[in-house]
């Protein structure tokens, strides 16, 4: 390991990570992955665990990044859960018709944890998306959200009431924000 001693310039960017989960996801509320960033950075990441509490598709919803002041439209707006972490079409293997776990140096739906039958588990998801190659940088603030949407049977939207558990990762110039408190371990057990 090579290494020089120097001084940190004032307006160096540090390392941050976040974690977040909400258990319920309370109906027709947006999941946030990120909030109360200030200062300039850029965000290089999203993990992501998903527990499935109904039978049907749960990854409609857009992840959105509100930065630089914006408002009730954000800079970046996402197409859906399975295209932000590059699995687009429902993660489906067309021929199994079942999830299939994928993963690249980028992004990817590395588990999926099916129902057993004993205990009568949720279905739950880990995906991470990684942006390497493509930073998303800001100057003044940064809040990220999910929609958590699935579909109903007459394919309309169905707002989803699962259980999300994140960690964002980014840098920064400090001062940092305080982060929110961490739940209660109970809180934290899977259920």
């Amino acid at each position: 390991i090579n290494y020089t001693l120097t001084d940190v310039p004032a307006d160096c960017a540090y390392f941050h990570a976040q974690f977040r989960r909400t258990n319920p996801l309370p109906y027709q509320d947006v999941y946030t992955i990120l909030d109360g960033v200030t200062g300039q950075g850029h965000y290089v990441g999203t993990y992501m665990a998903w527990g499935v509490n109904n039978s049907g598709w749960w990854g409609e919803g857009e992840i959105k990044f509100f930065m630089d002041g914006d408002g009730e439209f954000p800079t970046i707006c996402g197409t859906g859960t399975e295209d932000y972490f590059c699995g687009s079409y429902n993660f489906e293997n067309k021929e199994t018709k079942q999830y299939q776990e994928f993963t690249t140096p980028y992004a990817g739906l590395h588990q999926v944890l099916r129902p057993d039958g004993v205990y009568r588990s949720q279905t739950r998801f880990g995906m991470y998306r990684w942006h390497i190659t493509d930073p998303i940088r800001f100057q003044q603030d940064l809040r990220v959200t999910s929609q958590a949407l699935g579909w109903r049977k007459d394919r309309r939207y169905l707002p989803l009431q699962d259980d999300i558990a994140s960690v964002a990762f980014w840098y920064q110039t400090l001062p940092a924000a305080p982060f929110p408190a961490l739940p209660h371990r109970d809180y934290l057990e899977v259920i």
